[in-house]
């Protein structure tokens, strides 16, 4: 481990710091400041959980053009675009009047942090590794770790201080005076593997190619579940801490044993993606997370939100990991840029729906137990299903061979 990361430690700082950053477009962070927006907005739950939806729906239909520059335009470029743009949605969200104003700086935060900074980040180590593609995502994925371990906290001390919009405010100048630089500056150096250079160029499918693909809308599904879930709850965190009595406090303490758990899988799922394949952890993944959704909708007591966490823990540490190392692995580097941003698109098209459809039921009177246990069953039957078409799945996509046009 460690010549590797001496030997590498340009391009895995490099995708840490973009992975780290994309953390304040993610919901797990924007919702933080719910309970406000929705107060000063004069939104009920449904309503912003509709706006919400509404942007993020937009900007997955932007991404789908916009994650291809990743394969024409350099590294840097693309990385200035999309700090710029994360920038500019806290900024806006730091001073918006009203829906005006709110509805564009919630667009930015989506389309540039969970969107191009990951599609960015992950495409890039894609294209970087290859023989140890699993040990380079798992490493550079820990960006996204010590985002979800230390900015829910950071997040409400600051804003206990300076209210939250003071907050957004800091995240702005931090993007612009600090996180920008760095990246250009680690961007700057192409790495090229190994495979690469005794082919001439990167192999594998175009996205035409990938969305005609059946099989692409089979792992789809698998890999769904983590965001579309961890998206509806962190979402809607406010409204189940207040349904079930719970300071504020709970969740947000509950997320440090969370990043321990996903910092020793995440590890663990680089090993075990180098030693075998991506595809032969699909199937398994999801128990752990399934299993959380159940307690977290069944126990009402606060040890049910440490569970839920330390267990999506582990099923979020070998996501990041398979995020990052399937879609080489089945379709190529060629063209990763283009087609991680359908699938991302696509993903986040799937992502938005689930606090929109949550904020409804939820107005409708349906407790938000009932849904999660809901996701949690649904997770179970799609780990079931891949357990009994593992070795065809596997077989058929190793078997693929797409034209290098």
């Amino acid at each position: 481990m460690t010549p590797f990361l001496k030997a590498n430690l340009r391009w895995l700082a490099a995708g840490f710091l973009l992975l780290f950053c994309g953390c304040f477009g993610q919901t797990f962070v924007v919702a933080l400041s719910g309970g406000a927006i929705r107060r000063e907005f004069g939104l009920s739950d449904g309503a912003f959980g509709a706006l919400y939806a509404g942007v993020t729906l937009a900007s997955a239909v932007a991404l789908a053009g916009l994650g291809g520059l990743i394969d024409r335009w350099p590294a840097s470029r693309v990385v200035s675009l999309a700090a710029g743009l994360l920038a500019a949605g806290a900024a806006g969200l730091s001073v918006a009047p009203n829906l005006l104003v709110l509805a564009p700086s919630l667009f930015l935060l989506r389309l540039a942090g969970q969107g191009l900074m990951l599609q960015t980040a992950y495409t890039l180590l894609g294209r970087w590794f290859s023989a140890e593609r699993g040990r380079a995502v798992s490493l550079a994925a820990l960006g996204l770790n010590a985002g979800q371990a230390c900015l829910p906290l950071g997040f409400v001390t600051v804003a206990a201080l300076l209210g939250w919009r003071g907050a957004w405010l800091g995240i702005a100048l931090l993007l612009v005076l600090v996180a920008l630089p760095l990246a250009r500056h680690l961007v700057r150096r192409e790495r090229v593997p190994e495979a690469t250079i005794r082919s001439g160029s990167g192999e594998g499918a175009t996205r035409a190619q990938a969305l005609a693909d059946p099989y692409l809308y089979g792992l789809l599904a698998a890999m769904l579940p983590p965001s579309f879930t961890s998206n509806t709850i962190f979402f809607h965190q406010v409204h189940l801490a207040e349904s079930r009595g719970w300071p504020p406090e709970v969740l947000a303490a509950a997320f440090p044993p969370y990043a321990v758990a996903t910092f020793l899988c995440l590890l663990l799922a680089g090993r075990l993606v180098d030693r075998s394949s991506a595809l032969a952890l699909l199937p398994l993944y999801l128990v752990p997370f399934g299993l959380a959704c159940l307690i977290l909708g069944g126990v009402s007591a606060p040890w049910a939100a440490f569970a839920f966490m330390l267990l999506y823990g582990v099923t979020d540490g070998i996501s990041l990991t398979l995020f990052g190392a399937l879609w080489p692995e089945v379709y190529g580097t060629r063209h990763l840029g283009a087609i991680r941003a359908a699938i991302v698109a696509i993903m986040v098209l799937g992502t938005a729906l689930g606090p929109f459809l949550s904020g409804l039921l939820i107005d409708a009177g349906v407790p938000f137990a009932g849904i999660v246990t809901g996701m949690g069953i649904y997770c179970l039957g799609i780990s079931g299903a891949l357990c009994l078409v593992r070795r065809r799945l596997t077989a058929h996509l190793h078997g693929r061979r797409f034209a290098t046009a």
